[in-house]
């Protein structure tokens, strides 16, 4: 564990938490171009490499399983070095993913394109945690604000990492690579930027200072970080509990309505225009919906409560699953408004529950339970993502969206464990 000793007086906290914040919203938005940008790619990679399209899905899933693994390992890391460590950690492994990927199209080799893909989704563990490292020196009624703008900042890579594609493969032909590589180029440029940004602006290391702070109030102890532990301290955190209940059945919805809604809209055929150029609007308000009113959000959580937040976040979540559910095939208003709605019901819950987390637990156990949060969202992301083709295949799209509604019921009972539990 980081050695723990008194902070100086003279040290500026205020000062710092604005460093922090500055430099996580650049690692953010460096990180979302890297991770966003090999995403784009990955399947059309894995299908050119295979031949078919049977497989092609596994590089996706494995990121996804990526990230939720790195997750919990990263926490770890965080417990005892401090965020800088664990974020320098987390991009870096996603920067050697993405030379694997590379060097997958090179050599045809579609298990190396797994291996690469699996290590990419710890750059994407990196992004999620470093919403928690923006709370460590936060007053507790700014703590939600200070996570949402780190949320917030994911917007940029999440905007202009797709966008690569194109300069992607100009950059794989003057290197000599596969066309498809030149996406991931741009994954390792932007995960190893963020590597060096976080080794060189996140000084001192927000959670450690924190400790210090902790130290010399005489509140800091041992930290344990094993999944029994954390599993044990949310036992004796009901707040906890709901938080990741909520955060977790929230990104299960999001991700297996929004995966399934381009083969929804191709089924139909578009209403007007191309195909593509409607799934990309239908997905561009989705975005928005998820990162733009982040700090709107977090601001509410901040002058009202985590509990009243989880409930809109839950109603929004049901409103877009209705209009989604009930949109014909092809593209609509119905779906386009639909998919902006499912973005902000997920943005609600996400930012409502992490501030929760945050709060319910003391400041030892944060990086093991945070890390172990994350685990648990990006197992039921993933989880959900394959079920909904089944579901979709078998009952249709509609059906998703019903059973989707049933896991909105968890963030509101999440809302109701917030209001009326202390510990």
């Amino acid at each position: 564990m980081t050695d723990i000793r008194t902070a100086p007086a003279e040290i500026d906290v205020r000062r710092v938490q604005r460093r922090t914040v500055a430099g996580l919203m650049v690692s953010q938005a460096l990180g979302g171009v890297g991770v966003s940008s090999g995403v784009a790619v990955a399947t059309l990679l894995a299908e050119s490499i295979l031949g078919s399209p049977g497989l092609a899905g596994l590089a996706q899933t494995c990121q996804v399983l990526g990230a939720a693994l790195a997750a919990f390992l990263l926490g770890r890391v965080m417990a005892a070095r401090g965020r800088r460590a664990g974020l320098m950690v987390g991009y870096g492994t996603g920067g050697i993913g993405a030379t694997l990927c590379v060097l997958a199209g090179v050599v045809h080799s579609f298990p190396v394109l797994l291996l690469g893909t699996l290590a990419i989704g710890s750059a994407t563990a990196a992004n999620n945690q470093a919403r928690y490292a923006a709370t460590d020196l936060a007053q507790p009624d700014h703590r939600a604000r200070a996570l949402a703008l780190v949320v917030w900042a994911t917007t940029i890579g999440s905007v202009l990492g797709p966008n690569l594609a194109a300069p992607g493969a100009a950059a794989a032909r003057w290197l000599g690579t596969p066309a498809l590589t030149g996406a991931f180029i741009f994954t390792a440029l932007g995960t190893w930027l963020a590597t060096a940004w976080v080794a060189w602006r996140l000084r001192p290391d927000p959670l450690v200072l924190a400790r210090q702070l902790a130290h010399a109030r005489g509140e800091s102890g041992p930290s344990h970080t094993s999944l029994r532990h954390v599993l044990g301290v949310l036992r004796l955190h009901p707040r906890a509990a709901a938080a990741v209940a909520a955060m977790a059945s929230a990104h299960a919805i999001m991700v297996s309505v929004m995966v399934m809604t381009p083969l929804h809209i191709h089924y139909g055929g578009p209403a007007t225009g191309d195909t593509l150029r409607i799934i990309g609007l239908v997905l561009s308000a989705h975005v928005l919906g998820m990162y733009a009113f982040a700090p709107l959000v977090g601001w509410v959580v901040d002058r009202a409560s985590h509990a009243k937040v989880l409930v809109t976040g839950a109603v929004v979540l049901l409103a877009a699953l209705i209009l989604a559910g009930g949109a014909p095939a092809g593209g609509s208003p119905r779906l386009f408004v639909g998919l902006f709605l499912l973005g902000l019901g997920w943005s609600s819950s996400l930012v409502a529950s992490s501030a929760l987390l945050v709060d319910a637990v003391p400041l030892v156990e944060r990086p093991g339970v945070q890390g172990g949060a994350d685990l648990v969202m990006g197992l039921f992301a993933a989880s959900a993502g394959a079920l909904a083709g089944v579901i979709v295949a078998n009952w249709g799209y509609a059906a998703l969206n019903g059973t989707a509604a049933v896991l909105a019921l968890s963030v509101l009972g999440a809302a109701f464990v917030a209001r009326h539990h202390r510990g």
